[in-house]
């Protein structure tokens, strides 16, 4: 075995035995009988789309937190439709490992993780008697291409822009008391379990990254931040406006050019982007994608 092995087997049995210790079971972990709290907020106002603009000054605040729910269920809806995506390229990327290796036998651990993420954030939706949200159709079939090829560092790049961002806005509401109790739990298990996941792709970036050629280096690069425009850019499914009266278009378009908005883009990008660009990921000229979809 060599010396890069070693140190990957390393890091995986130190994430099995934390996987061992540190798993929930949404089933049974949360209390989906409780009654949804009154008054409060699904995710923090300042951080819904529509915040600061003039459709927002328009709400009551019942509408408000009408709004807030739905939107949290669209970001959930659209996670979980993302981690089955990663479910395909962790399956594809362990289709070729030694399945005795413990950096296999995580990678096969991450799958159940992200198995119980998929079906509990299912479940939220399901709960909050939301309608179904989820991406764009372009996206969709854009997903089915990039399940089936992606691999290398833009693979375990494209998974962080997807686990980071939303991490950085469920750490804010998970210990929030104004945040309704089954957003925060559903948080707190997503929080817990997701670290682990971070850290295993975080080691692949920074062990394959180096190894690019010139040209290979800015194919990544415009993998990576054209699924981060596709990520960042369809969490907010524009049929969620419907739910306070304000046609999906309008809704959309408002808050498209809501500088409030943006910065929350940039706010939930801003632990991954120096990683990103510290590893090489990030540059050149597909930096621009990056600036169009408000993440630096």
């Amino acid at each position: 075995m060599g010396v890069e092995a070693q140190d990957r087997d390393v890091t995986a049995a130190r994430l099995l035995k934390s996987s061992a210790k540190n798993s929930y079971d949404p089933y049974v972990d949360i209390d989906w009988a409780a009654p949804l709290a009154e008054g409060k907020a699904y995710m923090p106002l300042e951080r819904v789309s529509l915040y600061g603009t003039d459709l927002w000054a328009k709400l009551t605040p019942e509408q408000r937190i009408e709004l807030s729910k739905h939107e949290i269920a669209s970001i959930m809806s659209v996670g979980l439709w993302f981690e089955i995506v990663l479910m395909q390229l962790l399956a594809r990327y362990v289709f070729d490992l030694d399945a005795r290796t413990e950096h296999a036998q995580y990678a096969m651990t991450e799958i159940g993780d992200e198995t119980r993420h998929s079906v509990m954030f299912a479940r939220t939706a399901e709960r909050l008697g939301v309608p179904r949200y989820g991406v764009p159709k372009v996206v969709h079939r854009a997903a089915k291409v990039f399940g089936a090829t992606a691999a290398g560092p833009s693979m375990f790049a494209s998974v962080l822009v997807a686990e980071e961002t939303t991490d950085r806005l469920q750490r804010s509401m998970m210990d929030d008391d104004g945040i309704q109790p089954l957003i925060r739990s559903v948080n707190r298990i997503h929080v817990v379990e997701e670290a682990r996941h971070v850290r295993f792709a975080k080691e692949e970036v920074l062990r394959e990254t180096p190894k690019l050629s010139k040209a290979a280096l800015q194919r990544h690069r415009l993998r990576t931040a054209l699924v981060a425009f596709g990520v960042i850019d369809s969490m907010v499914d524009a049929r969620i406006y419907r739910s306070v009266g304000i046609d999906p278009r309008e809704g959309r378009a408002a808050a498209l050019a809501n500088p409030h908005f943006h910065e929350t883009r940039r706010w939930m990008a801003e632990k991954i982007v120096p990683f990103l660009r510290e590893s090489g990921l990030i540059g050149g000229r597909s930096e621009g994608i990056w600036r169009r979809a408000h993440l630096v």
